[in-house]
């Protein structure tokens, strides 16, 4: 059994058998080692190994693997993670029902408590409806523009930022489910969160404590496995209740401080513990800029380049499920690394200057869209919503619309106040540079009126083949242009629905080049998705159709839906 492990008067077993019995724990967790075990296809489930044989400094003398035959015949290596003085624990999602063999690979051969112990898996089909369960880890799809299950399932990214969600002002349980909940509710289907290595902050600041403490020790000598087995209980309810995790492995500027060999532990660690949940890997937060007050600013900028494009190549090569991988960038992940093909999607960053951030956003997906090699770019920052006492719902929405119908592959909301995690009783504070972001608390900013007209949003679009949409903006005039960017926006759903987005003072443009045939027409009120039915529609003999004036002055969507 594992060795014993206190945080907060509570051993680790005692503490993650008390989550599941509440229910939280998405695993079929073995807190021990057996020669037959047993678990669900989709679903995290865990053995652990104890050493007799002792180590002065057991996390970075030993490491532990599992050598795992799956049914179909291929072998995956599963890193497995120290979990405290003598015990190593591997954590690991079958794809498939089924048997599979198990034995343990110990960088220390002389160990026979940790090296070429064998066992068996016996796997049963997952029975639920929790689509991560249902249908496998995330992928990249096939045409590169969009994300999708391993079963080929579309995944709609709408995510939500919660950078500093895993440090303990905001409360487990209270504050994390009734956050998460609310997301749920909304549409929310992916969590940006960071690995307890934050932004806007000093490595051991008190703000990033969790429960049990930081997640290194203050020489980043070695792990507290501690801290994350606090955070688990998180990622294992985010995953239990449907939401995947965008994980964040640290802020960029930690490459410099800890050095190349202390940050591939960290992600060997962070891979160890949640890559047998439905996650994707955001190696590092603003991933090439220096730290606020660095007085090496070009030099640490051009190590963390060349150090993301390494630990890129050596996540993918440790990671059994292969997750999609990105870096959150000051404008694009392609330009935190030396070869863009290291990375599967492109995260954007473009502004939070309200109106003023909207031509670089659109021309930034756009560049992003035409660059080779092809993957999916989504918005992964922009405008939190009340930022500088700005950015508000209405640039939600134009951000959202603007991006999806230029082709983007999903959108990244954040609210001011959630992403540093505010509290009533004690705000966020200074940065490094000595300003404040300020913000309402993360409770009150989770009642903002922009994260909910996103998931209205999405929820239109989830009426059609989504994922087969495709940029028109030829389709309606006016249309958006360098010159406007404020002009209307339009894409298609070949054979389904033609889309636009028509920004307030465009009332009354025209649809052009519509193929023969009838339509039904109706707006959509982004604000609270009501609906407006605008009946049937014949285009014009040279293929027009002009809109009705919309029935109030504001932003809103025009459907239209080809009829059988």
């Amino acid at each position: 059994m594992p060795g014993k492990m206190m945080f907060d008067g509570i051993s680790r077993r005692d503490f993650v058998k008390s989550v599941a019995v509440a229910g939280a724990l998405a695993s079929t967790g073995k807190y021990g080692f057996a020669e037959t075990m047993t678990a669900t296809a989709g679903m995290a489930t865990e053995w652990c190994y104890k050493s007799d044989k002792q180590y002065s400094d057991p996390f970075n003398q030993v490491e532990v693997d599992a050598l795992i035959s799956t049914p179909s015949g291929s072998e995956e290596r599963v890193p497995g993670f120290w979990a405290g003085e003598s015990t190593w624990c591997v954590r690991y999602a079958p794809v498939a029902s089924g048997q599979y063999k198990v034995r343990s690979v110990c960088s220390d051969t002389s160990n026979r408590n940790l090296h070429g112990q064998t066992s068996t898996l016996e796997v049963q089909a997952y029975a639920g409806t929790n689509p991560h369960f249902q249908h496998g880890p995330l992928k990249i799809a096939q045409d590169k523009r969009h994300f999708q299950h391993t079963d080929g399932t579309p995944f709609f990214w709408l995510g939500d930022t919660w950078w500093m969600g895993l440090c303990k002002r905001l409360s487990w349980p209270d504050g994390f489910e009734s956050l998460a909940a609310d997301r749920i509710h909304k549409g929310f289907t992916i969590v940006q969160i960071v690995a307890g290595l934050y932004p806007d902050m000093e490595p051991f600041d008190d703000r990033g404590l969790n429960e049990a403490g930081y997640p290194w020790d203050r020489d980043f000598a070695k792990i507290n496995p501690a801290y994350f087995d606090t955070a688990d209980v998180r990622i294992r309810y985010l995953a239990d209740h449907g939401l995947a995790a965008c994980i964040v492995g640290f802020w960029g500027y930690f490459i410099p401080r800890m050095g190349m060999d202390k940050v591939k532990k960290h992600w060997r660690y962070l891979v160890a513990r949640w890559s047998a949940y439905p996650v994707v890997w955001c190696l590092a937060g603003e991933g090439t800029m220096p730290y606020y007050l660095s007085k090496t600013p070009e030099a640490d900028a051009a190590a963390q380049k060349h150090g993301l494009t390494e630990l890129a190549r050596y996540v993918r090569s440790i990671d059994p499920h292969k997750h999609p991988i990105t870096i959150h960038p000051s404008s694009s992940a392609r330009e935190c690394v030396d070869d863009p093909s290291v990375l599967d999607f492109d995260m954007l960053q473009t502004g939070h200057s309200d109106r003023q951030s909207v031509p670089n956003t659109i021309e930034t997906v756009n560049r992003s869209l035409a660059a080779t090699p092809q993957m999916p770019v989504l918005i992964g920052e922009v405008c939190y919503e009340g930022i500088q006492e700005a950015s508000r719902q209405e640039v939600q929405r134009f951000m959202f619309w603007s991006s999806l119908l230029s082709g983007s592959g999903g959108h990244t909301y954040g609210a001011n106040g959630i992403w540093q995690v505010n509290t009533r009783e004690k705000p966020y504070g200074l940065s490094p540079h000595g300003h404040s972001w300020g913000g309402p608390a993360w409770d009150i900013a989770a009642a903002l009126p922009g994260s909910g007209q996103l998931g209205l949003a999405k929820s239109l679009l989830m009426r059609y083949s989504w994922w087969k949409l495709e940029p028109k903006p030829d389709l309606i005039d006016p249309r958006w242009s360098k010159e406007d960017y404020w002009k209307p926006f339009s894409a298609e759903i070949p054979g389904e629905a033609i889309i636009a987005f028509i920004p307030a003072s465009y009332s009354g443009s025209t649809f052009h080049n519509l193929k023969a045939g009838s339509y039904r027409a109706f707006f959509f009120n982004p604000v609270d998705g009501a609906e407006t039915d605008l009946g049937a529609v014949t285009p014009g003999a040279d293929g027009s159709w002009k809109i009705a004036e919309v029935p109030i002055f504001q932003d809103w969507v025009v459907v239209l839906e080809r009829k059988a």
